[in-house]
């Protein structure tokens, strides 16, 4: 089925297709390309930063894994290095957010991480590029998690954007595994609970510092936020609206918990049907290009690389980027 592949290139699938409908609303949105959002890639199919950012951790990772074993020391000045290269690279003019901006900004110059990430921000950007992570075999639960936090601690120091990664990253390796995607919600209510208070000090060092009292109370505070999240894409899907807003419930994605709950029910309303979970995620009054990026993330790993239309695969930038690593995870 080649999942790996599916998911990355379903990620940037959903860019591309989200970003031209990113600031438009949804009178626009419907005036434009009919109620269901547009049907096909834009030519040219270009993406967004969603999909630069989310290369950029897969490059990084398969720098790593060359070198095992893999450890935060091993990964984090290879990861550094490529938000850098990201940073400087011309074609990073994709109206990136300010916090990937600011923080990359900060890393060049030298900072300490824990100091240049912005600690306030649970931006979505950290979320977009995270499933990279969760298509790599053999990680322990424990890797994954922590790896998933720390790619987002390097720009958004928010414990909320550190735990909805990680939720990200999960949800995608178990879509990779087979899991059935009715049983992915409570799956990750699971998650949450079950690691409330875990904070990867060997990870992310002491970061809990700047904003809480202890790493317990620092850490808690995102996967409560995550498990509200939740809460709302519980009540969505009980409303099984195929055809409304998909932001209504769930929010508009701009923050990462948001992203992470409206990524996955566009996914969860068509699970058999790729395009139209994409298509939802574009027609969308928030972050459409995040949205639908996660939507078809999550779509390609349940589905596979074939489930997508035949022809995509050739149009879409950066494919060469995209194929490497998704054969390096097939």
């Amino acid at each position: 089925m080649r999942r790996a592949s599916g998911s990355f290139f379903g990620l940037a699938y959903g860019d591309a297709l989200g970003a031209p409908t990113e600031f438009l609303t949804m009178k626009q949105i419907d005036k434009r390309y009919g109620a269901d959002g547009p049907g096909d890639l834009p030519s040219p199919t270009l993406v967004t930063d969603d999909t630069q950012m989310a290369l950029a951790v897969a490059d990084g990772l398969l720098d790593a894994l060359e070198n095992p074993p893999f450890t935060p020391d091993l990964i984090t000045p290879i990861w550094r290095r490529r938000f850098v290269d990201w940073l400087h690279d011309p074609e990073n003019n994709r109206a990136p957010g300010n916090t990937c901006l600011r923080a990359c900004r900060g890393l060049d110059a030298g900072l300490p991480w824990a100091e240049a990430t912005q600690h306030d921000s649970k931006g979505c950007g950290a979320n977009m590029r995270v499933t990279p992570i969760g298509l790599v075999p053999g990680f322990s639960d424990e890797t994954r998690g922590a790896a998933a936090q720390l790619q987002a601690a390097l720009t958004h120091g928010h414990p909320t954007g550190l735990a909805a990664a990680e939720l990200t990253a999960f949800a995608t390796r178990w879509l990779v595994q087979g899991m059935s995607p009715a049983d992915l919600p409570g799956a990750l209510r699971d998650r949450c609970r079950a690691e409330r208070t875990t904070y990867h000090e060997r990870w992310l060092g002491d970061l809990w510092r700047h904003t809480a009292a202890s790493p317990a109370e620092f850490i808690a505070k995102g996967w409560d936020e995550c498990l509200q999240a939740l809460d709302r894409l519980d009540a969505a899907l009980a409303r099984g609206s195929r055809d409304t807003d998909p932001c209504e419930i769930t929010g508009a994605g701009w923050v990462a918990e948001e992203a992470l709950a409206t990524g996955l029910l566009c996914f969860l309303l068509f699970p058999g049907d790729p395009v139209a979970a994409i298509r939802r995620g574009a027609a969308s009054s928030g972050d459409s290009d995040s949205i639908a990026c996660l939507a078809g993330a999550f779509a390609g790993a349940h589905l596979g690389m074939d489930a997508w239309p035949a022809g995509w695969e050739e149009r879409i930038e950066y494919r060469d980027r995209l194929a490497r690593a998704g054969a390096a995870w097939d």
